[in-house]
């Protein structure tokens, strides 16, 4: 309980810190810095960017799932492959490849000839962060739909409703919790982003972050430029949870078992291999055309230096980080599920409070805290490894404490009765049973560290240039020869991940 209460000071002691140092002004210009004209700009840009993602994402994702879980359609696996596969892609890169495509050198003038225009601004961001964001809804729209109970809408249409009038009045409001969960994934990411909106050049409340860090370095307007961003994630919280509170959606009753009945698609067959064709060409073949692309142009030979260099950063921030998020979660999910506690509930959900706050808000609140507390950890590869632990904990947390509810609590209470102590007892009989769920925690949070752009921007060392980190400066310089070998070494990683999650999507379909 001692170990758990200290990672969850550990994820508190910053944010609490960045609060005081927000407040560390006069009241004249503490107004001054909350009132200004350009705060109110960055929120309407917000706001419109996180409103008009989630409702292409709505379009794009509600109707995929549909199709690959209740209509009778050739490809359904390809189909699911198809609504997980962006995850593979992270937001900067997407930008990259996106950028690439326009302009009087890019991939289409080299292909066909055209001048496309780059596209940038809320419309570039808008494509980019829609295209990847979309998995998270349609994951959560899928599995809600395998999981409702078709008895109902049989009787619906035994009643004289046909598939539309079902689908509005039965199927639709069932998937609130599975659009509101995924909806509020997709507001968290879209309101954190910095790699795609800094390459697009669209001043959202985190791009007016990283120019304020980058530029007048005003501390006490970026810290309060990070506040405004945490309430808008805290509200984005607060208001799914208002929006579910008391609602109930569950089955009185198991029902009976029944195979699962498939639609025919009839005259909307072509109208749906189009949507699914289209979805194809503009989330993955036309970006990854266009890594390809700029790899060949790409003088590998000169850069395979630069490039091993960036990816043995990578693994240096990345694998350390991994194991110590693991050994974080471990305590956090053990008295999560075997000691419910007041205090233990509260501890456990601190951990998702790191994962929650805008990784650049996150990485600020480091920044100030070190700077002033411990000057050492600044610009250290330490700081920046526990800044990963802390901020992807959330990540590790469910797989460990998934494979704790998996192991019998009597088989510890067994070993107690034959004179072990609890500690020894875990280490002998529980710990062996946790093996996956740690592999599978460690793995997924080293994945996600490869491909973090804000934390590491903000705190890697002087010189220390990881993958992400390359991507991003050489897009930013338009550079995409050279940012195109790091781009793919870093969609290779994520393919893992992506290949991993559909390895067992696979077996559901």
């Amino acid at each position: 309980m001692a170990f758990a209460g200290t990672i969850a000071v550990g994820v508190l002691l910053p944010l609490v810190y960045l609060l005081i140092r927000a407040f560390d002004a006069s009241p004249d210009m503490l107004s001054n810095v909350i009132f200004r004209m350009r705060n109110l700009r960055l929120l309407g840009n917000t706001l419109l960017l996180a409103g008009g993602v989630l409702a292409l994402d709505i379009l794009i994702a509600l109707p995929l799932a549909y199709l690959s879980v209740r209509c009778r359609i050739r490809g359904r696996r390809l189909i699911t492959l198809l609504g997980v596969l962006p995850l593979a892609m992270p937001g900067y890169i997407m930008a990259y490849a996106l950028l690439g495509l326009g302009g009087y050198n890019g991939t289409f003038q080299a292909w066909f000839g055209w001048n496309f225009p780059r596209i940038s601004g809320f419309e570039g961001s808008l494509i980019v962060l829609t295209i990847c964001t979309f998995p998270y809804l349609y994951l959560n729209i899928r599995t809600a739909l395998m999981g409702l109970d078709q008895s109902i809408e049989e009787a619906s249409r035994s009643l004289g409703h046909d598939a539309r009038a079902t689908f509005f009045k039965v199927i639709l409001p069932q998937l609130k919790p599975a659009l509101f969960a995924g909806g509020l994934l997709v507001c968290l990411h879209v309101i954190g982003d910095f790699g795609t909106v800094s390459l697009m050049r669209f001043e959202t409340f985190s791009y007016a972050l990283y120019l304020q860090y980058l530029s007048a370095y005003d501390r006490i307007y970026a810290a309060w430029l990070a506040l405004m961003l945490l309430a808008l994630t805290t509200g984005a919280l607060v208001l799914e949870y208002r929006l579910l509170k008391q609602a109930i959606f569950h089955r009185l009753g198991r029902g009976a078992s029944r195979a699962n009945t498939f639609l025919k698609l009839g005259p909307w067959a072509v109208p749906a291999y189009a949507f699914v064709i289209v979805l194809f060409l503009v989330s993955v073949l036309l970006p990854v055309s266009s890594i390809g692309f700029w790899f060949n142009e790409a003088s590998l030979a000169a850069m395979a230096g630069n490039l091993f260099e960036a990816f043995l950063n990578s693994v240096k921030a990345s694998a350390p980080a991994a194991l110590l998020t693991t050994l974080m979660a471990l305590p956090l999910a053990y008295i999560g599920v075997r000691y419910r506690t007041k205090l233990s509930n509260p501890l456990e959900r601190v951990a998702y409070l790191g994962y929650a706050t805008p990784p650049l808000a996150f990485a600020l609140a480091l920044v100030f805290f070190s700077l002033y507390v411990s000057s050492w950890l600044y610009q250290s590869l330490l700081l920046l490894v526990i800044a990963y632990s802390l901020h992807f904990l959330a990540e590790a947390i469910g797989p460990v404490r998934s494979a704790l509810y998996q192991a019998p609590p009597q088989l510890e209470e067994a070993a107690q009765s034959m004179g072990y102590s609890s500690v020894k007892s875990f280490f002998k009989v529980t710990l062996p049973l946790l093996r996956g769920g740690m592999i599978a925690a460690t793995s997924l949070v080293f994945l996600s560290a490869m491909k973090e752009l804000s934390i590491t921007f903000l705190l890697s060392p002087i010189g220390f240039d990881t993958l992400a980190l390359r991507v991003w400066s050489y897009t930013g310089e338009a550079m995409f020869a050279e940012a195109a070998p790091f781009a793919l070494t870093i969609l290779l990683f994520s393919s893992l991940f992506v290949g991993f999650l559909f390895s067992k999507e696979w077996n559901k379909t």
